[in-house]
């Protein structure tokens, strides 16, 4: 391990994983061990008590929480699932009501996130102009986070009444979520300087003084592909150069790895599917509440819950619909 410092890391990263597959299964076999001898003592005293008896339901409910979590793990076998994601969320038809719905949805995945103890880093937003967010681009840093997070990947819409709108009408809006893989530093494709241009503007976000004004911001411009990333959420200009730099590195990547999907579906005489395009998922808050997922058909009546960050049942649906569709 001393001797030879890079192989000796690539032991240890085997070894995380390893701890990664085997924990959850230890875990959820101590905790049925421990409700079953409850169980066992509860028979064998005849206890009837009630706050026993909830407890032992409060286990029962927590191990069968476990176990969700550890069959959604086993779905997650594609090349990045185990990759941070990089996730963008763009306004579409609505107006400030779209604009809002971006902070809501943005919101919601924060929310997730903290459930399942990633870190989250803000990199790039821009503000509508009455409420919520144009656009805003952020990282999600965790095991298996893009695996989790492609499930959310295309147009969602949003059926309520506008609290902008003094008529109470109800209006339907749209924003795009557009989810890539943070790509390895051994993965990383090059660029050559002169196909690369960069440009740097004071941040019109908040940050402060010092963020508002400096020309801290950056913009990169990959001139081949016409990708554009901005950053602006740093205090210096290197970093957020830097953090554009990783997310363009990222998306030419999946532009990649898109192209070779197309070329591969021409070659088995398959139509394209423009995902991006795509209405996945809808969100109905009056004149009832429902959101349901039109890939998988998962849907739920609970939209405070889910919109707090309880959205697991429709990554794994998703997790599940996706693997009978490769299978097939």
């Amino acid at each position: 391990m001393w001797d030879d410092p890079e192989a000796g890391q690539a032991t240890l990263q085997r070894l995380a994983r390893a701890r990664e597959a085997i924990d959850p299964i230890q875990t959820i076999e101590a905790r049925c061990r421990e409700i079953v001898e409850l169980a066992e003592l509860a028979a064998l005293e005849d206890n009837e008590d009630s706050a026993f008896e909830a407890q032992l339901q409060l286990d029962l409910d927590a191990a069968r929480i476990d176990l969700d979590r550890f069959e959604l793990d086993r779905l997650l076998s594609d090349e990045h699932d185990a990759s941070n994601a990089i996730i963008e969320i763009n306004a579409g038809a609505g107006g400030t009501e779209a604009c809002d719905w971006v902070q809501m949805l943005l919101r919601m995945y924060l929310r997730w996130a903290q459930s399942r103890g990633f870190a989250v880093e803000m990199l790039n937003d821009t503000p509508g102009e009455v409420a919520g967010l144009k656009s805003v681009t952020f990282e999600v840093n965790g095991s298996h986070a893009y695996g989790y997070m492609k499930a959310e990947r295309g147009v969602h819409r949003l059926v309520r009444i506008s609290p902008f709108d003094s008529n109470k009408k109800r209006h339907t809006s749209f924003a795009s979520v557009d989810v890539i893989p943070e790509v390895d530093e051994g993965e990383q494709i090059e660029i050559h300087p002169d196909d690369l241009r960069v440009d740097t503007y004071r941040s019109s976000g908040a940050g402060g003084q010092h963020v508002n004004k400096t020309d801290s911001a950056v913009r990169l411009t990959h001139l081949p592909s016409g990708l554009v990333v901005s950053c602006q959420n740093e205090r210096s200009q290197h970093k957020n150069r830097a953090s554009a730099m990783k997310v363009l590195i990222s998306r030419l990547q999946e532009l990649e790895r898109l192209e070779a999907d197309a070329k591969m579906s021409d070659l088995r005489g398959e139509k394209r599917e423009i995902a991006w395009a795509n209405q996945i998922r809808s969100y109905t808050f009056q004149p009832y509440t429902l959101i349901k997922d039109h890939r998988t058909g998962h849907e739920t009546g609970d939209v405070i819950r889910t919109m707090d960050g309880a959205i697991d049942g429709f990554l794994h649906a998703y997790l599940k619909w996706h693997a009978r569709k490769e299978s097939d």
